[in-house]
């Protein structure tokens, strides 16, 4: 299949196209000047978001402008413009009913991971085949980043993609993504907050220590799952370009 640019405009010497490919919908980021291979980073957002929430849009931007780089991200399953199936729609209600009567938030969330894994990574390599053959991308190499559910859905990508060179990953646990980690040899960079809600902090450094990786770092900041503090985008921007450049 072959990209179908839907839109594309221009600000600030970045180069936003709107695409279809299939049924998958996207956004790739790309500087005004482009022509030949460049850097790609694979942008996953959070659950509840989509393609365009201000910290994918602004991450894709700080790539484009500050190293050249191109930036493409797409609608999770269920989330965004991706069309939604019943039996998705049954996932989501189940989980929200389960979650009101109490059990433990981490588990249900970790297992929707699990049935979205099955259709986003597919998906997302078809996605790195397609913008591959575009002139202003070309072959070059890929890295990946993903917080929360863009973790959730990161790791089995980051495993069976060998194209994806390096990978910031963070806010999740190792329920059901243990041994695709354990696939992943290539550099992480994982970011947990120490006061999680939603992911038990042994649950985090249990996926940390099951990466593979011979080199990766662990960035723990205090404060709850939204916290994050703004230099740890600044720092992956710097990880990425340092192991992509």
């Amino acid at each position: 299949m072959r990209l179908n640019i839907t839109s594309s405009t221009s600000s600030d010497g970045v180069v936003e196209q709107r695409f279809s490919l299939g049924e998958i919908p996207g956004v790739l980021w790309t500087p005004e000047a482009a022509t030949g291979p460049r850097p790609l980073v694979l942008i996953g957002h959070g659950g509840g978001q989509h393609k365009t929430s201000p910290r994918v849009v602004a991450g894709a931007r700080d790539f484009v402008t500050e190293l050249g780089f191109a930036a493409v991200a797409i609608d999770a399953p269920g989330h965004g413009d991706q069309p939604r199936t019943p039996e998705l729609d049954r996932a989501f209600t189940d989980m929200r009913t389960r979650a009101a009567a109490g059990e433990p938030m981490f588990e249900l969330v970790a297992g929707l991971h699990t049935m979205l894994a099955e259709r986003s990574v597919p998906q997302r390599r078809s996605v790195l085949d397609a913008v591959a053959e575009l002139d202003r991308v070309g072959g070059g190499p890929v890295g990946y980043l993903g917080m929360s559910l863009g973790c959730g859905l990161g790791v089995p990508l980051v495993a069976a993609e060998p194209r994806i060179r390096a990978a910031v990953l963070g806010l999740f646990g190792a329920l059901g993504l243990a041994e695709p980690a354990a696939r992943i040899t290539v550099p992480v960079r994982f970011v947990m907050q120490w006061d999680d809600e939603r992911v038990p902090r042994q649950k985090a450094l249990a996926l940390f220590d099951a990466f593979a990786a011979t080199e990766k770092t662990l960035h723990a900041n205090p404060g709850g799952h939204g916290d994050v503090p703004e230099f740890e985008t600044r720092d992956a921007v710097r990880f990425l370009a340092r192991h992509l450049s």
